[in-house]
């Protein structure tokens, strides 16, 4: 699993690339540890190279959207597969997040 954080055009830009489960869930939430310390503006979850997510992993998105919402943040999620977006609708995670192509 990779994570890459940069900033663009002020927003934090988050490219998860591989696997995200159980085993990989401890490492990202380590590398976002900044990330949802300041999540004030706007933070996107790019899914583009997003192979598998399991329910860790979605808890992790879940942290980021909480911490966001807290400091008056938003997210937005893209590049979803078909396959994490049916994840996605089947856990009524797609009603909870901004979602862009």
């Amino acid at each position: 699993m990779e994570v890459t954080v940069n900033k663009q055009e002020g927003k934090t830009v988050v490219v998860l690339a591989g696997r995200l489960d159980t085993p990989s869930s401890q490492e990202v939430m380590s590398t976002l540890e900044p990330v949802v310390a300041d999540a004030k503006g706007t933070i996107v979850l790019d899914c583009k190279d997003l192979e598998y997510i399991s329910s860790s992993g979605l808890r992790i998105f879940l942290t980021v959207r909480k911490a966001a919402a807290a400091q008056g943040g938003n997210v937005i999620v893209k590049g979803m597969s078909d396959s994490i977006r049916s994840i996605f609708i089947m856990t009524g995670f797609l009603n909870l997040f901004q979602i862009e192509a």
